[in-house]
This record gives structure tokens, C-alpha cells and sequence, in this order.
């Protein structure tokens, strides 16, 4: 029973981190479109920089908690958890994306 709420628990921080990465990619499209993502200002930095980070620790942390129910009894549930969360991470980077580009952003 523990490790079906342990895995609740790491869905919930995947859900959120998927939350920051879409935050990310639809920040990122104002600067991307104008062609100076390589010249950010400083509040642009921030507004890309800390979903990006904050996404990064979020996910990151849904594994080590999913690492608690099944990296020893069940590598392959572990392994495949591990590859849909970076696969889920980048599609929420290319909704966020495809979000704005549809709102005329």
C-alpha cells in the first residue's frame, strides 16, 4: 500500500515540474520569435530561467521519490517512469510553445 502513495506522490511532483517545463516553453517564445534568445534582458533571464530550474529540481525530486517505491523491486517500472517523465517533460516545453505561437504570441 505505501508504495502505491509513494508513486501518488512522485505523479504529483512529475505533474508539477510538467507545469513548470510549460511555463517555460511559453515563456520562451517572445524572444525566440524575435530572434534574440541569445541576448535575454535581465527579467526575461529570470522569467525563463527559473521555470527551467525550478523544473528541473521538481522532476528531478519525482524520481528520487519514485526511486523509493521501485528502483530495487521493479528497475524496469523505475526505468520506463524515468524515460515517460523526460518524454513528458519536453512535450509540456511544446505545448507551452505551440500555446503561444496559437495565441498570436
Amino acid at each position: 500500500m505505501e508504495n502505491w502513495i509513494i508513486r501518488i506522490a512522485a505523479s504529483l511532483c512529475a505533474a508539477g515540474s510538467s507545469a513548470l517545463f510549460w511555463t517555460l516553453g511559453a515563456f520562451v517564445v517572445v524572444p525566440w520569435r524575435e530572434g534574440r534568445l541569445l541576448a535575454l534582458k535581465a527579467s526575461e533571464l529570470q522569467l525563463i530561467g527559473a521555470p527551467l530550474l525550478l523544473g528541473v529540481l521538481v522532476a528531478w525530486g519525482a524520481l528520487h521519490i519514485l526511486a523509493i517505491a521501485d528502483r530495487q523491486r521493479h528497475p524496469g517500472v523505475y526505468a520506463a517512469a524515468s524515460i515517460l517523465l523526460v518524454i513528458s517533460s519536453l512535450a509540456a516545453v511544446f505545448a507551452g510553445v505551440m500555446w503561444m505561437r496559437a495565441h498570436g504570441f
